[in-house]
């Protein structure tokens, strides 16, 4: 038995062909955009303080937008992104963990 890559005409001329063929699983096909890009539905996050995946299951995980503002306090529309695991939220060290990420984007400074 050939693989359906070795038999199949479109997969053999492109690494991604545009069209299905009778060789070719539906599974073969991914989601592409106009420019023929692939495009999914599910991008797995990491954990801003690990640098661990996220497991697309974890309820435990957070995703926090710390929008910048300007001298009168309005949002300026730029914002910066953390993902928290569960597991760092479910030790306690959430807060300590945000706190040096803020530091080290410059967000929050620790002097008196």
């Amino acid at each position: 038995l050939k693989p359906f890559w070795l038999k199949c005409p479109t997969a053999a001329a492109s690494a991604f062909p545009k069209e299905a063929c009778a060789y070719c699983p539906q599974a073969f096909f991914k989601m592409q955009n106009d420019e023929g890009r692939i495009v999914d539905l599910y991008l797995p996050r990491k954990c801003s303080a690990t640098n661990r995946l996220i497991p697309a299951k974890e309820h435990g995980a957070v995703q926090l937008n710390v929008g910048m503002v300007d001298e009168a306090g309005r949002y300026t529309g730029e914002f910066f992104t953390f993902a928290l695991a569960g597991f760092i939220r479910q030790r306690g060290e959430s807060d300590s963990c945000l706190n040096r990420l803020l530091h080290e984007k410059g967000l929050l400074t620790f002097s008196k």
